[in-house]
């Protein structure tokens, strides 16, 4: 896992472009603390930048920028774990390897077959890959968009990164992008394609950009393939649990210390003991727990570490963690999070715990219907028959969940999402920054969703949105940068391409059961003790309610700019009225975002 840079500009020198590739990747060298690489090429002026995190080929062989037969480039970042399978194939059609990488094996794979091959990589990846010969260089991103990929397109050249900041690092005075914060306020995250700058997009996973070196021409192209579907007599429990095996041992692939994040849920516990039984090392579990023993999870993990007889890592997180480290962890934020301080904690701790690699149940609620959005589909459904002038005035309506009620009167099916999980409506949006309310539902009715989803009902429908907008924007990207802070790499097994098509292939009644997730249990019966899935869900959560009363900036009336509505938002929570994860928003709009 690894930080990647490029500049690709016809206005620049050589020196400034080393320069600029070299400040973008000092900016994101958290990600890739091992060693740095880059690559200036005369021939068309450009550069590629590149921080290592080495887990597979541990030796220099594995530096980046790598090339293959001095044709072919590239700077990559993440995993691909069938890379043992597609080098068995590319060997036969007569390629020679130099070291031990699943890096050479896709630039080996590209030779053979070109972009066709990007479909063909199973696994986590974002990487760009110069062909001399034809004078092209390929952003790639992964199907699941695990790893992030930015870019800009400027000077008839091209700018990417692995992090957004690495743009500010080669321009401080770099625009911001107008209407981040209408964005994060309506979402609590920036959602893709946006981000905090002008004119810097995230890649859409699943795709590649063409940069045409000689015409400047750039193409975004999707190379994913259309998945085959399961067959109506299917034993859908034997399936998943095929798959997840699978997905599960590709995943424990390292030649570095790699270990589990168990929460004491379902899904991690799944992990836990699936690893138990494919690895022959015996695993590393590292654990979270508090002195609020509401939050606390300890006799859940407890009975998988005992079963599995794990080298068990468990740390209090207090107050004072809080207190002493939120400075550095709004610093290591890429983008404004409502939702990645529990994630830069548990990283910490394995990275303390020595590991360089970490397997993650992130996806399982998602794809197997874990979360309680699952059971609102008919209440969607019902609500939409409501006249529209109905629907807009329920934003006038006392409390958060009924506001909600006022985004189903979108014509775009972005409603229905921000119904589940928005933060504010347009109205108090409109208050917060003083833009027109027009304006924000104008940008809403405009938000573009892979027309995918109209295709999809009941459950299907919530967990493509689950899936494409809240994992996606919120849980992967705050996984990613607060990960990276620590040099670790999170691996997220439930998000393996074989799995995923074959959980989307299900019939609907089959892969969402009564229970939640009831598949999985299902699937795993045997071994997964009944303690850990026959309890009501919890999430993995801190006791942020009570935390943020002690963290005065938040509270501090003078750091809201007399902002009548702000104002109003900082009495109710010192009321017990408001969710912590709305003032925190609405104090990152005010005070952090003027700081950088």
């Amino acid at each position: 896992m690894c930080r990647i840079a490029g500049i690709i500009d016809k206005n620049l020198n050589q020196l400034e472009l080393e320069d600029g590739v070299r400040k973008m990747c000092t900016a994101m060298h958290k990600g890739g603390p091992d060693g740095e690489g880059y690559q200036y090429f005369n021939e068309l002026n450009f550069a590629f930048g590149h921080r290592r995190l080495s887990l597979i080929d541990l030796s220099e062989n594995g530096a980046q920028p790598m090339n293959y037969e001095n044709k072919l480039w590239i700077t990559f970042n993440g995993e691909i774990y069938n890379y043992l399978e597609l080098k068995a194939d590319l060997v036969e059609k007569g390629c020679a390897f130099k070291n031990q990488t699943d890096t050479e094996v896709i630039l080996a794979g590209y030779k053979i077959y070109g972009t066709s091959f990007f479909n063909a990589l199973s696994g986590m990846f974002a990487f760009a890959l110069f062909d001399s010969s034809l004078g092209k260089t390929y952003l790639v991103r992964d199907s699941a968009g695990i790893k992030p990929l930015y870019y800009c397109k400027a000077n008839e050249g091209l700018y990417f990164a692995s992090e957004v900041k690495a743009f500010k690092a080669i321009n401080s005075q770099w625009a911001e992008n107008e209407d981040w914060k209408i964005y994060f306020l309506l979402f609590g995250f920036v959602p893709e394609p946006y981000t905090t700058l002008k004119n810097v997009y995230s890649l859409p996973k699943g795709h590649y950009l063409c940069l045409n070196h000689y015409n400047s021409t750039v193409e975004i192209i999707s190379f994913l393939a259309q998945k085959s579907v399961n067959s109506s007599d299917t034993n859908e429990a034997l399936l998943i649990k095929e798959k997840l095996d699978k997905a599960v041992e590709r995943h424990l692939i390292s030649d570095a210390p790699i270990g589990i994040f168990l929460s004491g849920g379902i899904d991690s516990s799944l992990l836990s003991l699936i690893a138990h039984q494919k690895h022959l090392n015996k695993i590393k579990t590292v654990s979270i727990n508090f002195q609020e023993t509401d939050f606390s999870e300890s006799v859940y993990q407890d009975i998988i570490v005992k079963k599995i007889d794990s080298e068990h890592v468990s740390k209090i997180v207090t107050l004072a963690d809080f207190e002493k480290n939120i400075d550095r962890i709004f610093q290591d934020m890429d983008q404004p999070s409502n939702d990645g301080i529990n994630s830069w904690f548990v990283n910490e701790i394995a990275s303390k715990s020595g590991l360089k690699a970490v397997l993650s149940g992130i996806g399982a609620d998602e794809i197997f219907g874990g979360y309680p959005s699952f059971k609102r589909h008919g209440m969607i459904k019902l609500l939409k028959k409501f006249p529209r002038f109905l629907l807009k005035s329920a934003k006038y309506l006392p409390g958060d969940k009924l506001r909600r009620i006022s985004f189903l009167a979108l014509k775009n099916p972005v409603g229905e999402y921000l119904f589940l999980r928005g933060f504010y409506t347009s109205n108090i949006v409109s208050k917060l920054l003083g833009v027109p309310e027009e304006k924000i539902n104008t940008l809403l009715e405009n938000y573009k969703l892979d027309p995918a989803v109209d295709q999809l009902n009941a459950e299907d429908r919530i967990s493509w949105f689950e899936t494409n907008v809240y994992m996606q924007n919120q849980l992967l990207k705050d996984t990613d940068y607060m990960s990276m802070a620590h040099g670790i790499e999170v691996r997220v097994p439930f998000l393996d391409k074989e799995l995923l098509n074959a959980a989307t292939s299900l019939a609907t009644e089959k892969r969402f059961k009564k229970q939640p997730k009831g598949l999985l249990i299902e699937a795993y019966k045997n071994i997964l003790p009944e303690a850990i899935w026959n309890r009501q869900k919890k999430g993995f959560t801190f006791p942020f309610q009570k935390w943020f009363f002690s963290y005065e900036p938040m509270l501090t009336e003078s750091n809201y700019s007399a902002n009548e509505q702000a104002l109003k938002l900082v009495k109710q929570f010192k009321q017990g009225k408001l969710h912590w994860s709305k003032l925190f928003a609405v104090y990152q709009i005010f005070h952090r975002a003027k700081k950088g």
